[in-house]
């Protein structure tokens, strides 16, 4: 068990599910934040409450620890944003070579508001999702630009703050790997059945992989990842 209290960054999504459980494997006392930017996927924030209540059921060893869930409005975010995620739009290349699924911005202001946060509750390790191996290119989820972030969040508070990372160099066929070491069948399932991923906020469809229009990125990521993980284990 790893000493002090830790913030999880929890979109209900499969990677922040993760790495909730991941935190919750190794901190005494885990509290979790939502953004509500104006997403088109707005199910993920159904979602969140679907996964929480969920592993406190499946998990006793972990419901003591889990504590109180933030939720942060921060619809500025996406009044200013002109992207798929935040407008009813085509998802594109666009001239950068980024798909506009980019919200620009988006996890700097998530870290440091999950910051102001975390300075007052006292928890000074922040979780997040972030992942360069399996990724679309997005700038703010690259390693240098967190390790960078953590430093400037550290002195313009006055307390050391420390960013985890726990998916970072993983694919996705590992992080589903992760998610079956730290759970079992009961977090994998959890994560099939009530975590959402899908940029277009479908719930209709229930693949194999878990529910999503099954053509966007995060869809397309989340699908090859679970066949890589499901043809390992035979």
């Amino acid at each position: 068990m790893r000493p002090g209290h830790a913030l999880v960054l929890f979109s209900g999504g499969q990677d922040s599910t993760t790495c909730l459980a991941w935190a919750l494997a190794h901190f005494e006392h885990v509290e979790t934040i939502g953004f509500d930017y104006g997403q088109r996927h707005q199910v993920e924030l159904q979602a969140r409450q679907q996964v929480l209540t969920a592993l406190r059921t499946a998990f006793p060893q972990w419901r003591e620890r889990l504590g109180d869930d933030h939720m942060i409005d921060l619809a500025v975010l996406g009044q200013i944003s002109d992207t798929a995620l935040t407008r009813e739009t085509e998802i594109v290349m666009d001239a950068a070579g980024l798909p506009n699924t980019f919200v620009p911005g988006r996890n700097l202001l998530f870290f440091q508001l999950a910051a102001a946060v975390g300075y007052r509750r006292g928890l000074h390790t922040l979780v997040g999702g972030m992942c360069e191996t399996d990724f679309s290119g997005y700038p703010d989820c690259r390693d240098d630009t967190l390790k960078a972030l953590q430093v400037a969040v550290s002195l313009g508070m006055g307390q050391r703050f420390t960013f985890e990372t726990p998916l970072m160099w993983l694919d996705k066929a590992a992080t589903w790997e992760m998610a079956h070491t730290l759970g079992g069948p009961a977090l994998v399932d959890i994560i099939l059945e009530q975590s959402h991923t899908c940029y277009h906020g479908v719930r209709e469809v229930r693949h194999a992989w878990g529910y999503g229009c099954g053509t966007c990125p995060a869809c397309a990521l989340r699908k090859a990842g679970y066949e890589r993980w499901q043809a390992a284990q035979t």
